[in-house]
């Protein structure tokens, strides 16, 4: 049974720094491409990160450039989302996927909250 567990989150004050983390299990995650999404509240998912399967790039949501960084541990089987910078913008649930193929799996998501 694939599953997928972030952490992490909680509250921040503006400027300030996080890092989330997303750990898989029954699957070798490094094996698909993984993503971050955020959804604040009254606004749909919005996609902040991905890294891809080969692990040879990332991509990210304009918003965030500059400020979030996506990478992976391939021996603890995690992605991780370092945020910088934090914005009360930034402000929502955010949940890792990992996806490709026969896969589409999401976690439980972890709340994140910047605000002074």
């Amino acid at each position: 049974q694939v599953q997928l567990v972030e952490s992490g989150g909680g509250l921040v004050q503006p400027g300030g720094s996080l890092r989330l983390s997303c750990a898989a299990s029954g699957v070798i995650v490094r094996s698909f491409a993984v993503s971050w999404y955020r959804q604040a509240p009254g606004k749909e998912r919005e996609l902040v990160a991905t890294i891809t399967s080969a692990r040879s790039s990332t991509n990210y949501a304009d918003s965030v450039k500059g400020r979030f960084t996506i990478s992976s541990d391939n021996a603890k089987n995690t992605v991780y989302l370092q945020m910088n910078s934090l914005k009360p913008e930034d402000t929502a649930v955010y949940y890792c996927n990992a996806r490709g193929g026969w896969l589409d799996s999401w976690g439980q998501g972890t709340q994140v909250t910047v605000s002074s």
